[in-house]
């Protein structure tokens, strides 16, 4: 009968022919190995394995790195509203906030403020709606209207507030503010784009810009079958091209799947699409549309011994263990496996216990 210490020359380190097979949905994880690919039976002449690590007592996460573009939110183009020769546009880049100048047609700036409706009509006294409280919401906010209600009538004192803004921008003071003075955005924008250049033509619904909005955010595609993975509020850490890695959160999934190519002649793969929004926007610097790898926080087990996924055994009989090196020798633990993740496996075996030594393969 073979010697204990004879015993593990003949058993195979499951690495390179471990297949995991993660049912991300459900929850489970399904393991199988098989024969020997070139490293199985590795040991020392004296019976020992080639190489050791430790069973490590710690928190466990089956997080998922994928790939991922740096870039902004919600990229639009942005139409004329004046009629006339544009004579000024933004640069390439730049950031447009509330009051600043998003061009300028006949040597006359458009403005922008913040508000979700387009500007689509002049607003004058006597006027109602919700494109009537956008203007008075902005008013009250750069300090011209700060007596106004927040409702949605032009009264005449709006209008007063309407032309003390026209005054500080030596515009006439009408008291009427249209497309051909201000135009309305969510929020501010960065300009990706030009549409047009200096000269042409401009007028209602020819682009003149395409801008996004000014908070990074970072771009994901994901496999169908990761698609539980992509809850909105899931947690995230992106690694820019710098090294910096800094956190943020899913903000949206879209509900729409696309076919993204792998290559020619290459069956397209069924991807959802993700974005990431930052904890602190202010950290995550780069280049429009670099690249970047973004690891999604999954479910998380909290003080689990485990090992490397290159220590398991495939056992004779079914299933798998790991290799206990001990007072100069060694022995077989069956285990019973747990969550894989970042490398290790989740394990739980008769004796086992942090610190304690475990054979893995040759590196």
């Amino acid at each position: 009968m073979a010697s204990e210490r004879e015993r593990p020359r003949r058993r195979k380190y499951v690495i390179g022919s471990l297949v995991v097979a993660a049912a991300v949905a459900g929850g489970a994880v399904a393991v199988t190995g098989s024969g020997d690919d070139g490293r199985s039976a590795q040991s020392r002449a004296d019976g020992l394995p080639p190489r050791t690590d430790t069973v490590k007592k710690q928190d466990l996460s089956d997080r998922v790195q994928v790939d991922g573009t740096l870039g902004f939110t919600k990229e639009r183009k942005l139409n004329a509203g004046a009629q006339g020769t544009l004579t000024w546009l933004p640069d390439t880049g730049k950031v447009i906030e509330r009051d600043d100048a998003l061009y300028e047609v006949d040597g006359k700036k458009v403005r922008l403020m913040y508000g979700e409706r387009p500007m689509y009509r002049t607003l004058k006294t006597g006027d109602k709606g919700p494109d009537v409280r956008q203007l008075k919401e902005n008013l009250r906010a750069l300090g011209y209207g700060k007596g106004l209600d927040a409702d949605e009538k032009f009264t005449s004192g709006t209008a007063d507030a309407v032309k003390r803004w026209q005054k500080a921008h030596g515009l006439e003071q009408t008291g009427k503010a249209g497309p051909e003075q201000i135009a309305f955005s969510p929020g501010p924008v960065r300009v990706k784009k030009k549409e047009a250049d200096v000269g042409d033509q401009a007028g209602p619904g020819r682009p003149v810009l395409t801008a996004s909005g000014a908070q990074r955010q970072v771009e994901i595609k994901l496999d169908v079958s990761q698609a539980a993975l992509a809850e909105t509020g899931t947690r995230v850490e992106v690694t820019l091209p710098g090294g910096q890695t800094v956190k943020g959160k899913i903000s949206s999934v879209d509900r729409t799947v696309s076919d993204e190519g792998k290559g020619q002649g290459q069956e397209k793969s069924p991807k959802i699409t993700a974005r990431v929004a930052f904890d602190d926007p202010a950290e995550a610097k780069g280049f429009d549309q670099a690249p970047v790898t973004v690891a999604i926080e999954g479910e998380t087990h909290k003080d689990v011994l485990t090992v490397p996924v290159s220590a398991l055994l495939a056992l004779p009989g079914g299933g798998f263990g790991v290799q206990v090196v001990e007072n100069g020798g060694v022995r077989e633990v069956p285990v019973k496996l747990g969550m894989f993740g970042e490398g290790r496996v989740e394990v739980s075996g008769d004796g086992l216990r942090a610190g304690v030594k475990v054979g893995v393969p040759k590196a």
